[in-house]
């Protein structure tokens, strides 16, 4: 019941969520995903840990078909160059069982979404406006209704 509710939440989140917000949740679900190949990498889980591999690169694949090179520029080959980079990285923890190159994956998503964030903080108004027929009451006619009650 708490993994129906929990995508159907995940869902929701995907389908309301502009493009930055998309970029950020794949950063989220990859980050989890190589956490998850580190932890199976400990504990010697070698099916789960290439699952867990196979999903961030994956998620990789996406953020690297999702870049517009018309509109990205530089900045996007570069991104392309480093989840390529990536890519390989995690390809090598699998082949080799090695934690050293799920820990470097780990910190580059790191710097990549806390500077996402950072996009994420200048594109999103920090007060929405208020809608038109959300009109504020004054705190007088508050007050009045408040202390007429209710009679039948």
């Amino acid at each position: 019941m708490w993994q129906n509710a929990h995508d159907a939440y995940l869902e929701d989140r995907i389908l309301s969520a502009d493009p930055v917000e998309l970029v950020h949740l794949l950063y989220e679900a990859c980050t989890t995903a190589v956490a998850d190949a580190r932890r199976h990498l400990v504990s010697g889980e070698i099916m789960a840990r290439a699952r867990s591999i196979s999903k961030a690169c994956e998620i990789l694949s996406e953020l690297t078909a999702s870049l517009d090179h018309d509109r990205g520029g530089d900045l996007s080959h570069r991104l392309e160059q480093l989840y390529g980079y990536m890519h390989r990285r995690l390809l090598e923890a699998n082949f080799q069982q090695s934690d050293k190159p799920l820990e470097e994956v780990a910190g580059l998503l790191a710097t990549l979404s806390e500077a996402w964030e950072g996009v994420r903080r200048q594109t999103k108004p920090e007060d929405p406006p208020a809608a038109p027929w959300m009109s504020t009451i004054p705190q007088e006619a508050e007050l009045v209704h408040a202390s007429g009650g209710w009679s039948f």
